[in-house]
């Protein structure tokens, strides 16, 4: 669903734990006169708040913020708190994992850092009138995956399965997730069913092959 194009120039928010990479993002979009940078957030609890408080058309959000929420746990607040602010991912990690949860909590188009600025200030605008932007490799992976679905897990399933790719046992991935080992075995059950495989080292090769870690 298309939004009215802004008046005015782009109100953009920033969101970026690294300070310097953050400067520099700031820097380029400082030199579009149409996009206007209206707040800078490093947290993922930051953007919720600022996106709340500001008001933004477009919210550029990186996926990894280091403690707290996640990326895509802000947008999906961002998102679920109304309003016409729209989320452009711009992040280095490109897994079919991240795109789909990022574009299950609202995202309106997903960005990977290796763009050239024109193509990034175009995605900008798009996402401001509520248009998908997404990476040429991105959409590919979009159309690759409805050509040929691959097995949607739950957050929680990918929670488990990042886990499980450390060599982790039950009793330590029931430890690091908060979960009792009962759960966590009903959980790999599941992933082990949606992979096609019966074996943890075969759940983390089918993972990696499908993208599905990140």
């Amino acid at each position: 669903m298309t939004s009215p194009a802004p008046t005015g120039p782009v109100r953009l928010l920033l969101c970026d734990d690294h300070v310097v990479v953050r400067a520099g993002l700031r820097a380029l979009l400082d030199s579009a006169p149409d996009i206007e940078v209206v707040g800078e957030a490093g947290s993922g609890e930051e953007a919720v708040a600022q996106a709340a408080a500001l008001t933004p058309d477009v919210v550029l959000m990186d996926l990894q913020l280091g403690d707290g929420i996640d990326g895509i746990e802000a947008t999906r607040q961002i998102v679920a708190a109304g309003g016409d602010v729209h989320v452009l991912v711009l992040t280095t990690y490109d897994t079919d994992a991240d795109i789909t949860r990022a574009i299950a909590a609202g995202a309106t188009g997903y960005l990977l850092k290796a763009e050239r600025p024109e193509e990034l200030f175009a995605a900008i605008h798009s996402a401001a009138a509520g248009r998908t932007a997404l990476s040429a490799p991105v959409a590919h992976r979009v159309m690759a995956q409805m050509r040929s679905p691959r097995p949607t897990l739950t957050p929680r399933e990918h929670d488990i399965l990042g886990q499980l790719a450390l060599g982790l046992s039950n009793r330590d991935i029931a430890k690091a997730l908060f979960l009792s080992e009962a759960t966590v075995k009903t959980h790999l059950g599941r992933i082990y069913e949606k992979l096609g495989v019966d074996t943890r080292t075969g759940a983390v090769s089918v993972a990696k092959e499908q993208r599905l870690l990140p």
